[in-house]
């Protein structure tokens, strides 16, 4: 059975979502408002348009995604995402991509495990581990 991460943004989810199709070439698979929900779950005033559950496909993988309580206090800490690319240069991409905004935590580099790594928390303060070609395909 597949573990799908879930990321509650706070009130910031939409505007993740459009960062993450730009930035590495996240799909919406369905997303749904607050005031889409049923009746008998009304949202909080000012809550209505921000998004209650969203699904996004990234490099074939789904990640879920919602503004929760939309308190703008998300914290991302003890787990990180990440992305394999099949080429350094993809990893390049996504990694400048990632950081824009964001904060460097380690540079991608080569390592002994990974032709290129780097770690780095995106704007919304979401971990990334990007990894570029096995050392020893």
């Amino acid at each position: 059975m597949p573990v799908t991460p879930y990321l509650f943004l706070d009130g910031r989810c939409e505007e993740a979502i459009e960062f993450y199709k730009k930035s590495i070439g996240a799909q919406v698979q369905m997303m749904m408002r607050f005031k889409e929900g049923p009746d008998d779950h009304k949202p909080t005033p000012g809550t209505e348009n921000k998004i209650m559950h969203a699904c996004i496909n990234i490099n074939g993988a789904p990640v879920m995604l919602s503004d929760g309580r939309v308190e703008n206090k998300p914290e991302f800490k003890g787990f990180a995402l990440s992305l394999d690319a099949k080429e350094a240069a993809d990893g390049e991409r996504m990694f400048k991509a990632l950081s824009d905004g964001g904060q460097v935590q380690m540079p991608l580099m080569e390592t002994f495990f990974a032709k290129s790594f780097g770690m780095v928390a995106d704007k919304f303060g979401v971990g990334w581990m990007i990894i570029a070609g096995p050392k020893n395909p």
